[in-house]
């Protein structure tokens, strides 16, 4: 591929003309290896989630862990750290630039994970997944940073569904190489592994990755960065809406383990049905691609979500039933995350279209406000868990139906499914 050229000029705003994919960013950089080092860095999170949850039995029966839905905290209490860590990351990009804080946040992230590693008690490993948490913010906050950078609009959101068509392989892979690290050593080697992950991506964005920050000779105020992005309707909603369809996903990884081997009696089989699940959502980012270009991120993303409501309520209706058998449970979560994978890229660059000079910062406090509102919701309907799906099934129910009045408080219903950006 094409290296990547200069950046836009540091004035650029959303209304500008975004640059194009055939462009670059950057002298010496390709555009592919651009979106596969992007994918790399918003990978780590997930990655650091779902590598775990084969492990999550061994690990509460190494630390005395006996009620199975304490165990979901090992996800919960990182998806904490991974929330408050944004708040600081983008803002201090903003006036020091996105690679030196970059390599700060890499750091924090290897000392949580060799912390974890060493956990004498759960108390101790869930302060050190708080640590991990709190570093994997910076890979995947200045990715959305850089991205925005770089483009704008349709543009970024076709950039975003490739490095996300990209990112699934790790959600897809991670149970399995989890289960692998358990058959030839111990739940604490999958922190060694999380280790080794930071730093091969430290090193490849240390040599490869190019400064991409505006350069200004003194950043936006801090009160005026925060007002930008709270008091704009459009930014503050999506990050909300996002945050709630968010909460579904990790409800589900957060349940997954329980739900496939003792619901489902699966067992060593529950990687590859996870696994087989995830590859909806690459599917359809690499769909959202395509429909983006024509169609535009709203009427894109607001079909999906509709789609989603009315598919998580069947969903509901067969488990209330009881024929929500595995299969019927996995084409069912397959389809919703197909949606999933239509929203979440396109509500991203719908809450970031109107911050072009404020990129940090604003993908701080949306990455905030998206992973809080999620964490919460999250934990809410994984410590439901009862031995069946329906609280699973009514979480998603009710977050989609949530998302979707926030969609409609900030477009209106005139607004919906409207064509544009």
């Amino acid at each position: 591929m094409k290296p990547l050229k200069s950046a836009p000029p540091a004035s650029a705003t959303a209304t500008d003309t975004p640059a194009k994919l055939g462009a670059t960013a950057t002298d010496g950089i390709s555009v592919g290896e651009f979106i596969a080092l992007i994918a790399v860095m918003m990978s780590l999170t997930a990655m650091a989630v779902d590598v775990m949850l084969p492990a999550l039995p061994q690990i509460g029966d190494a630390l005395g862990v006996t009620d199975p839905n304490t165990r979901q905290d090992i996800v919960i209490i990182y998806m904490l750290g991974f929330a408050v860590g944004q708040l600081v990351y983008g803002r201090l990009s903003d006036r020091y630039g996105r690679k030196p804080v970059l390599m700060v946040g890499m750091g924090v992230f290897v000392v949580g994970s060799l912390a974890a590693s060493f956990a004498s008690g759960f108390t101790l490993l869930l302060l050190a997944r708080l640590v991990q948490g709190l570093g994997a913010a910076a890979p995947r906050v200045l990715a959305i940073a850089i991205v925005r950078d770089r483009f704008s609009g349709r543009e970024m959101a076709r950039v975003m569904s490739f490095a996300m068509a990209l990112f699934i392989i790790i959600p897809v892979l991670a149970p399995g190489m989890g289960q692998g690290v358990l058959t030839v050593g111990s739940w604490r080697n999958i922190f060694d592994l999380l280790l080794a992950a930071g730093a091969v991506v430290a090193l490849w964005a240390a040599l490869r990755l190019p400064e991409s920050a505006p350069l200004m000779e003194e950043p936006v105020p801090f009160g005026r960065s925060i007002r930008m992005v709270l008091e704009d309707r459009q930014t503050f909603g999506y990050a909300l809406a996002s945050g709630l369809i968010f909460g579904c996903v990790l409800a589900y990884v957060a349940s997954a383990q329980q739900i496939f081997v003792d619901i489902y009696q699966l067992g060593a089989a529950f990687p590859l049905a996870f696994g087989a699940i995830a590859l909806a959502i690459g599917t359809a980012s690499l769909v959202n691609a395509r429909w983006v270009e024509s169609l535009g991120m709203r009427r894109v993303s607001h079909s999906a979500l509709v789609g989603f409501t009315l598919l998580a309520l069947v969903l509901l209706a067969l488990a209330k039933f009881g024929v929500a058998d595995i299969v019927v449970f996995a084409v069912m979560m397959a389809a919703l995350f197909f949606l999933f994978g239509l929203v979440a890229p396109n509500f991203n660059a719908l809450a970031m279209e109107p911050q072009g000079d404020n990129a940090g910062m604003a993908s701080s406090i949306v990455g905030f406000l998206s992973t809080a509102a999620g964490a919460a919701a999250g934990a809410v309907i994984g410590h439901a868990f009862d031995g069946s799906i329906v609280p699973l099934a009514t979480g998603f129910v009710a977050l989609g139906a949530m998302a979707l009045i926030l969609v409609i408080w900030m477009e209106g219903v005139r607004g919906l499914f409207r064509h544009g950006s």
